[in-house]
């Protein structure tokens, strides 16, 4: 039973982090040799109107930056709108956007979080499709372009961009640990559009045909997954675009970072609530593969089985089991050694950046744990404080 059960929590866990990303390259590899279908955009010029919504809540020190960014962005005159949603800002935020008569302002007192402000910020949005990213993000000029060229494929309801992670900080905890997890998610989303969809999209940078939107509970937390999973959910696909980024820096601290990874732990839950219909395998059978392999696996088996696979190893070798596990168990020791020295060179903000990837990596498993007692208590709010950058 032991031998099972360390067997079980290394698969899931090897499997989590690695194997589905072979699995899925493999896939794709399949794909591509036996489809006679190509994914070619069509010749012709396709450059239809389009919003960008941008919520900001008290980003008086970064939004004008964003704004200018938004406003310089490559598109034909005339046919990119914009509209900022600034409600509940008690700082100049509203005042510094009212400032460019190209954007229309949506502002009002209450705060009701950000899936409140997106679906305030939808009733006004007339064009076929539109663009969501947030206010302390910068966009590559070329973004709409490269964003809307999907939209010639019918069966393309939305479109994710790419998150990069600007290290300022580049040997510190949370810039080292975060860039390498975006890099890494970077590349399995790109075999995940090239399979079949985007498994959920980031408000980063993410696009949606107008027609499919869909309005969110106010009490959602991760809406910008959840939407864009609900849109794969009514037949179309989210295509995955590389070539339109958004530029984001790095939680200036791990405890900060702590905030973001506990509240998106928690609204994983909720969205498993949600979208339980993607368990469905004879509704979804590529989709939930996907859901299961890339998303849910991660908040659910994976943390429990990192601490199995521990201790179960830890007492194959007290009973002299064999070599294999004494390496296995070498490894893992060695592996968690380097994740606590890493917590204690972060605390001393010493430069050690071979040591924040395994610290990194669980920190994200720990904040799993914390996000489900929350989400229990239901005590994760949709309006969150924001983690500093």
């Amino acid at each position: 039973m032991v031998k099972i059960l360390f067997f079980f929590s290394l698969s899931i866990v090897f499997y989590s982090y690695v194997g589905y990303g072979i699995v899925i390259w493999l896939l794709v590899t399949l794909k591509h040799l036996f489809s006679s279908r190509k994914d070619i955009y069509q010749p012709v010029v396709f450059e239809p109107e389009i919003t960008l919504v941008v919520a900001a809540y008290n980003e008086a020190g970064l939004i004008e930056n964003k704004i200018v960014n938004s406003l310089n962005l490559k598109y034909p005159s005339g046919k990119l709108h914009w509209i900022f949603v600034t409600d509940g800002s008690t700082d100049e935020t509203p005042e510094i956007v009212g400032r460019f008569s190209q954007i229309r302002l949506l502002h009002q007192s209450e705060r009701k979080g950000k899936a409140g402000a997106l679906n305030r910020a939808m009733k006004f949005v007339d064009t076929p499709f539109v663009i969501f990213s947030d206010s302390n993000t910068q966009l590559n000029s070329e973004a709409v372009q490269e964003i809307v060229k999907h939209y010639t494929d019918a069966r393309v309801g939305g479109v994710a961009g790419e998150k990069k992670i600007v290290n300022k900080r580049k040997d510190y905890a949370a810039a080292s640990g975060e860039g390498f997890y975006w890099r890494y998610e970077s590349q399995l989303k790109k075999l995940d559009s090239a399979l079949y969809s985007v498994v959920g999209a980031a408000g980063e940078l993410f696009s949606l045909r107008t027609s499919l939107y869909q309005e969110a509970a106010e009490d959602t937390i991760i809406e910008d997954f959840v939407l864009s999973l609900q849109i794969c959910m009514a037949g179309f696909v989210i295509r995955y675009e590389p070539k339109a980024y958004a530029l984001e820096s790095a939680s200036i601290s791990m405890q900060e970072e702590q905030k973001r990874k506990v509240r998106i732990a928690a609204g994983a839950f909720q969205a498993m609530q949600i979208l339980k219909g993607l368990f469905n395998v004879f509704r979804f059978p590529i989709l939930a593969f996907q859901f299961v392999s890339h998303r849910i696996l991660r908040w659910t088996l994976c943390p429990v089985c990192l601490i199995i696979c521990f201790f179960t190893n830890a007492v194959l070798v007290n009973t002299n089991s064999g070599g294999f596990y004494t390496v296995v168990f070498l490894c893992q020791t060695v592996f968690y050694a380097m994740a606590f020295y890493g917590w204690v060179f972060a605390n001393m903000h010493r430069k050690m950046k071979v040591l924040y990837v395994p610290y990194y990596f669980l920190f994200m498993n720990l904040s799993v744990f914390l996000g489900f007692y929350r989400f229990l208590r239901n005590k994760q709010s949709s309006v969150w404080e924001k983690a500093k950058r």
